[in-house]
């Protein structure tokens, strides 16, 4: 008998490429066939502000776990980032398949370059868009000469915007570049590396949910998870939770395997609603050890100001 499962996701060009590449692969594993529950969220179809001033969390995935809790649907594909910092009562967490980059790349608009200015060859006074609060608290810190504008829409929107000249340059995530194979023909490509400019707790990874008393699709759903990727990708969501943060925080968060332990690097800008947030210091921490629960605290204190030593630190732990 052919089993058939009904997979919630949003509609945009980036999330249906996602759910499809894991409906290919739990078929290929299981035999399970698909079907499409396709559902609009708020942040689908809020776009004239910034994600954090929406309010609420769950932006972009509150509709979708609602269809699993009214039964049109049985399991649902989010991009990890996107899911709330605490696991929603009455959903499993089926599965986190391979992870992929976890980079931001910065797009540069082929007249808005400039090859003089080093490690980011782009000129001085540049409009930047994006929507996210942590890509703006790191964007002035690392470009403070920039100017952020608002960047909202799916990808090949907010790639047609650069092109058509509203901005300079936009900031989006690797691994959604790379899932959906986008032309960047004449746009010049920067992947901002981790160690300056991490990316959000969770980035580059999938979440594959269904109802906790689902224990049937459960047990599908285990075929597609991999245990390495989603350790580092909890070790980021604690500290997450740890700062009582949600997808708005601009925290950015990567976690790494090293020799026998890890390494965790982060960074935590101010308030974006503050006036003088970009006069404000961005507070980054870097620690290493084999205990993940004691690094995660070690790094909410650092940066939460809770240790006189916070700002630009380096904390290694056994």
């Amino acid at each position: 008998m052919v089993i058939k499962l009904r997979l919630a996701t949003r509609g945009s060009d980036l999330a249906l490429t996602q759910s499809k590449a894991v409906a290919a692969t739990l078929k290929q594993a299981t035999g399970a066939e698909t079907e499409w529950v396709i559902v609009k969220t708020i942040g689908d179809q809020v776009l004239d502000v910034r994600l954090d001033q929406v309010g609420g969390v769950g932006l972009f995935t509150k509709e979708v776990q609602q269809a699993l809790f009214d039964g049109r649907a049985d399991y649902a594909v989010h991009s990890l980032k996107d899911l709330p910092a605490e696991q929603v009562e009455g959903l499993s967490r089926g599965a986190v398949p391979p992870r992929q980059d976890a980079r931001d790349c910065l797009l540069i608009r082929e007249g808005s370059v400039d090859l003089q200015r080093q490690p980011i060859a782009i000129k001085k006074g540049a409009i930047v868009g994006t929507s996210a609060a942590r890509r703006s608290a790191l964007l002035a810190d690392v470009l403070p000469d920039a100017e952020v504008k608002l960047l909202r829409g799916n990808v090949p929107t907010r790639v047609q915007k650069l092109r058509d000249g509203e901005y300079d340059a936009i900031i989006l995530a690797a691994a959604g570049l790379k899932r959906l194979q986008s032309d960047l023909s004449g746009i010049h490509v920067v992947t901002l590396d981790h160690i300056t400019w991490p990316g959000a707790p969770g980035q580059g990874a999938l979440a594959v949910e269904c109802r906790a008393d689902d224990v049937a699709t459960r047990e599908l759903l285990a075929h597609l998870h991999v245990a390495e990727d989603a350790e580092l990708v909890d070790i980021e969501r604690s500290l997450l939770r740890a700062l009582g943060g949600g997808c708005s925080l601009p925290l950015g968060a990567s976690a790494s395997r090293v020799d026998a332990g890890f390494e965790l690097l982060a960074a935590l800008g101010p308030d974006q609603d503050d006036p003088d947030a970009r006069q404000k210091p961005l507070i980054r921490c870097k620690l290493v050890g084999t205990d993940a629960t004691q690094m995660v605290a070690e790094a909410r204190a650092l940066l939460s100001g809770e240790r006189t030593s916070a700002g630009q630190t380096s904390t290694d732990r056994d």
